[in-house]
């Protein structure tokens, strides 16, 4: 249920709403807009009397929710959630540019990326220190150390860190990342997500090759419900009947989630084709179709890459793509 208050209602009054919802054993979600205050109310609303609430004089209207998500609904929160990592912005607007390997493999081929995609236009730094393999006997990922070689390289070039976390019993290993992803294998992990929600930390959260739209907004949902509201959607592909490509990337995606939520959605065409040189066309398809942001994976050396390197794209190609993406930009924008 959502309670949309009266513009230039006091402060003092509004206080005295929350208070008296929350004696209904509801919790009270606030989302303070430029012309209108909304509250989400979440939990057993059947015993919540709509019309004595539309009754209020500091009440505009109320309406009911039928979908389960709540917090992360745009119904509660009209406004665009924009995501603060450091400098950098993501959402509403706010485009963020994610790259680096799939796998950190040395201090060289982590600071050499880094810097190589910064100077491309690059603002945040993704690199696999845990990997998810789907055979036991290829490269796991360097886990503790390459956490460490990927804050050497934040360092070395002022880039935010994004990498991906396998399980809860890793969570200390993460203090120091500046968004910890959750990958498409853990999407509905729900204890995984429920520890999340108890930080104060952005998530990048992948959707699940076989998962719904309303699945992944249930598993932010986990999230945002323990207190954690930076939530970043990603779109990295479906699997589908055709096997020309590694997944399919649903586009629709983009523009459907926006309609449905106020977090920011991202793009990676990298695992969503699996295929190098089907990278840049989907990534420009995923600018154009309104995402804010892509994370494409780049390699110095995709020939002898430890992990995906069919996908990676090397320096200067990205730094190709990066420009044409800034020039869709410009173009969606004008």
């Amino acid at each position: 249920m959502i309670v949309i208050l009266k513009h230039g209602v006091k402060e003092e009054k509004k206080e005295q709403l929350i208070n008296w919802l929350k004696t209904l054993h509801l919790g009270v979600h606030i989302s303070d807009g430029s012309f209108q205050t909304v509250l989400g109310l979440i939990g057993d609303t059947s015993h919540v009397d709509i019309d004595l609430i539309a009754s209020l004089e500091i009440v505009d209207s109320v309406k009911r929710v039928s979908e389960p998500f709540k917090c992360c609904n745009r119904k509660f929160h009209p406004e665009d959630t924009i995501v603060e990592v450091g400098d950098v912005k993501i959402g509403s607007g706010n485009f963020c540019m994610i790259a680096g390997p799939c796998s950190v493999e040395s201090e060289e081929q982590i600071v050499s990326i880094a810097k190589s995609v910064k100077e491309a236009g690059a603002n945040i730094l993704r690199g696999g220190a845990f990997k998810p393999r789907t055979s036991p006997y290829d490269f796991q990922g360097m886990q503790a150390d390459g956490i460490e070689l990927l804050k050497i390289a934040r360092q070395e070039t002022g880039l935010p860190i994004v990498t991906e976390i396998m399980g809860i019993k890793h969570l200390s290993l993460f203090e120091d990342v500046d968004i910890i992803q959750v990958g498409a294998r853990n999407m509905q992990n729900f204890d995984l997500l429920k520890e999340l929600g108890r930080l104060r930390k952005p998530i990048l959260l992948k959707r699940g090759l076989a998962n719904t739209l309303k699945e992944l907004l249930m598993s932010a949902e986990y999230i945002m419900a323990g207190g954690n509201e930076q939530v970043i959607l990603c779109e990295r592909g479906i699997r589908t009947f055709d096997d020309y490509t590694r997944n399919t990337l649903d586009l629709a995606a983009v523009p459907m989630l926006r309609e449905l939520t106020h977090l920011p959605i991202i793009v990676d065409p990298s695992h969503a084709t699996g295929i190098a040189r089907l990278v840049p066309p989907m990534a420009l398809s995923g600018a154009a179709c309104g995402a804010d942001g892509l994370i494409i994976e780049v390699h110095n050396d995709p020939m002898h890459a430890l992990c995906d390197g069919a996908q990676s794209l090397r320096p200067e190609e990205y730094a190709v793509l990066a420009h044409k993406v800034r020039q869709i930009r410009e173009v969606i924008n004008a």
